[in-house]
């Protein structure tokens, strides 16, 4: 194996922050973190690019950082994508296998005849992601290959993806010089991180709270049943600090990180913090708990709409290991406690683990989707293994391979 083929790098192309999270792994399978960039997003918009030439620059910037800590250069990247045109479908498929046994042609038969479904020409199949297999009637089955049986069925989630939002991300990776391995959808990315194996099995919803979307995926038997987007973030918490503090949006999301609560009763009346002002203005001092009042509501609707979504996916009633609340914006406080009040069920913070080296730089639920990324990645090469820079064109490359990926999802 060569230093290259060590190297994993996962690439979170977020609305508010670029996060380049570089791993080597070692003859065990064990990941080291090397290498951390960060760098403030410009040009997204609620997962979205809006400007190439910003988004380029960020992803330069967040590239070079990690390069310099990891030592390394940077040739190829695993990188998220989400966005309110994400969909996700449960799909069915049936196929006879040939001679009484399972074999592999005939678990790609069954998962092509599941994903012959109907959708919009601007979208793209992103994942196929088995839940279950089904023999002759005898369900729950997650290995087929080698069953005696004549019917094979299988169970799948499609997800899929707007071509131009996909062929954008591509397009700006490329002009930094970045060559990208596979494109995952960032709560599964996120998942890989942060849930335990016994989580999913039991029934476990992540949200993934970003700083334009927040995502989320439902695991139940050790498969992902339902994901979903709800275009809102921490962008919008934000935007409601620069209405009621009248400051700047720079100088409120600063405030929101370093002062921000989102319940009330957590926050002592004597507290204050001290707001900056616009316009040459002197800062003014303000109790901390206004803050938490501007919050509280914002993410009380927020987990109203998480909360409707699960009702609707038809899960709700079988999540026994609860939620899991990730990313950047779940580290305002009172975040988990205001999430236990609403959904009523256990809730914990998703922090990545599963990794070495430099695992105090990566524990926090900021860089969930990149390492998830790289976790993704040293999946994904030994399930399907790289051979070099293929003649085909990058996007082309791309979608083949997200067509054969079978992910292990149990």
């Amino acid at each position: 194996m060569t230093k290259d083929d060590q190297i994993l790098v996962g690439l979170d192309i977020g609305t508010s922050k670029i996060a380049c999270v570089v791993a080597e792994a070692g003859p065990d399978g064990r990941l080291d973190i090397i290498g951390v960039g960060t760098h403030p997003s410009r040009g997204l918009r609620k997962g979205v690019v809006v400007n190439i030439e910003s988004t380029v620059e960020s992803i330069r910037l967040a590239v070079e950082e990690a390069e310099l800590m990891a030592g390394i250069e940077i040739k190829s990247v695993f990188t998220g994508i989400a966005g309110s045109h994400i969909r996700g479908y449960n799909s069915h498929g049936v196929v006879a296998s040939k001679g009484g046994e399972v074999t592999a042609e005939d678990v790609e038969r069954v998962i092509d005849a599941a994903r012959a479904m109907n959708i919009p020409a601007d979208q793209k199949i992103l994942h196929i992601l088995p839940q279950e297999y089904i023999i002759d009637n005898q369900d729950g089955i997650r290995e087929p290959v080698g069953m005696s049986g004549v019917r094979l069925e299988a169970k799948v989630h499609i997800v899929t993806g707007a071509v131009s939002s996909a062929q954008n991300i591509i397009k700006c990776c490329n002009r930094c010089g970045l060559d990208v391995a596979d494109m995952v959808l960032e709560q599964v990315a996120s998942s890989e991180a942060v849930l335990a194996q016994d989580e999913k099995d039991i029934g476990v919803a992540l949200v993934d709270i970003g700083g334009g979307t927040t995502d989320i995926a439902v695991f139940l038997d050790g498969a992902i049943r339902h994901t979903t987007v709800i275009p809102i973030g921490g962008d919008h918490l934000t935007n409601d600090l620069v209405v009621g503090l009248r400051t700047s949006a720079r100088e409120a999301d600063q405030l929101k990180k370093k002062y921000g609560a989102c319940m009330v009763s957590l926050v002592s009346p004597e507290d204050q913090v001290e707001v900056p002002s616009v316009g040459g203005r002197p800062p003014r001092p303000m109790p901390r708990q206004v803050m938490a009042q501007i919050l509280e509501p914002r993410v009380e609707e927020l987990f109203e709409l998480v909360k409707a979504e699960m009702h609707r996916s038809g899960f709700q009633e079988l999540m026994a290991a609860g939620l899991v609340v990730t990313g950047g914006s779940s580290l305002l406080d009172g975040m988990v406690e205001l999430a236990e009040d609403i959904f009523d069920m256990p809730v914990r913070l998703g922090r990545p683990s599963g990794v070495g080296g430099l695992v105090d730089v990566v524990s926090s639920p900021i860089y969930a989707t990149g390492v998830g990324l790289i976790q993704y990645g040293q999946h994904y090469r030994q399930t399907v293994p790289m051979k070099g820079k293929s003649s085909q064109p990058t996007f082309a490359r791309v979608w083949a391979r997200m067509r054969h990926w079978f992910g292990d999802t149990a």
